[in-house]
């Protein structure tokens, strides 16, 4: 009897898949556009989109302590944009990344809401930012100036991000007019989801 064995597909290969599917190409189309790497069938894609695009970033449960959160802004084509970052202090790992094109309190309570949504009420940090303790109050969360050492893991934590995903940007520029930029939020849940799995554990 044959025995087949099936080789695992690299992460850099859903990577670019996925790149290009969220720039536009259909699920064949994607699929032929790697068949040059590995040979993957479009349900296959499909399966990665569906597992990669998650409203939970994490591949195991985390226990939560409090959320230190930042922004810093990035460059997505020719614009530049906040990037919204909360990391757990302790596994120092990363819960969300949200991306938009205004910094202001109503962005930095949406921001925060939808972290409170998947992880439960806990003590924020931040680096004082005046939206910040108008959002905490707003949500009725304890709000806290960084200390020097969570001040130092965001920091690291941002500019890991920034390298990597300015990295990407000068390969593979977002070219869309007037883009949403939808497929960028996309391509940022999956590099949270790597960012966790390859960093951390």
């Amino acid at each position: 009897m044959i025995y087949q064995v099936r080789k695992r597909t690299e992460p850099e290969d859903i990577v670019y898949a996925l790149h290009l599917y969220f720039n536009g190409l259909s699920l064949r189309n994607t699929s032929k556009a790697i068949s040059k790497f590995v040979t993957r069938s479009h349900t296959a894609i499909r399966d990665w989109i569906q597992k990669y695009n998650p409203k939970r970033l994490f591949y195991r449960k985390t226990k939560i302590f409090e959320f230190i959160l930042d922004e810093t802004q990035i460059k997505v084509g020719s614009e530049l944009i906040w990037l919204w970052v909360a990391i757990e202090p302790e596994s120092k790992e990363v819960l969300r990344l949200n991306i938009s094109k205004e910094r202001n309190m109503f962005v930095a309570e949406r921001f925060l809401s939808n972290v409170i949504k998947e992880y439960g009420e806990h003590p924020v940090s931040t680096d004082g930012g005046t939206w910040y303790p108008q959002a905490c109050q707003f949500l009725k969360l304890n709000h806290h100036i960084h200390s020097s050492y969570e001040k130092s893991i965001i920091e690291r934590t941002i500019q890991y991000i920034k390298d990597r995903t300015e990295c990407f940007d000068d390969y593979f520029p977002c070219r869309k007019k007037n883009c949403k930029l939808k497929h960028v939020q996309k391509w940022l849940n999956l590099f949270a989801y790597y960012y966790n799995k390859e960093k951390i554990s």
